[in-house]
């Protein structure tokens, strides 16, 4: 009777959710869409609070309602920061970038 080989279980001690989307080539991509869905929730919450209705703010901001859906959108992450930006203006708000040093990250 032969010896039957078996794979180990991979040990996955030490690696890092930032890890496995490196490994995967898609962290940029995965960070932008989250970006957005906190700007789109930000500013979804903040036009609530104001009771400002996306016919409104589509006025306010010079676009239309479908250009707003798509920037409300959490999903779509193609929108220019100049957008983003005239929308915080109309609500009171502005937007803040800031670069980071990723030493330490994995």
């Amino acid at each position: 009777m032969k010896a039957r080989h078996t794979t180990p279980p991979f040990d996955h001690s030490g690696s890092t959710f930032d890890s496995f989307l490196e490994e995967e080539e898609i962290r940029g991509e995965v960070e932008a869409v989250a970006i957005k869905r906190v700007i789109a929730m930000q500013l979804l919450q903040t036009m609530e609070a104001q009771h400002i209705k996306k016919k409104i703010m589509a006025e306010r901001m010079g676009t239309s309602r479908s250009q707003l859906d798509r920037l409300l959108d959490a999903d779509n992450a193609a929108v220019n920061l100049k957008t983003l930006a005239r929308a915080a203006h109309v609500v009171g708000k502005k937007i803040r970038l800031e670069m980071v040093d990723i030493i330490g990250e994995a």
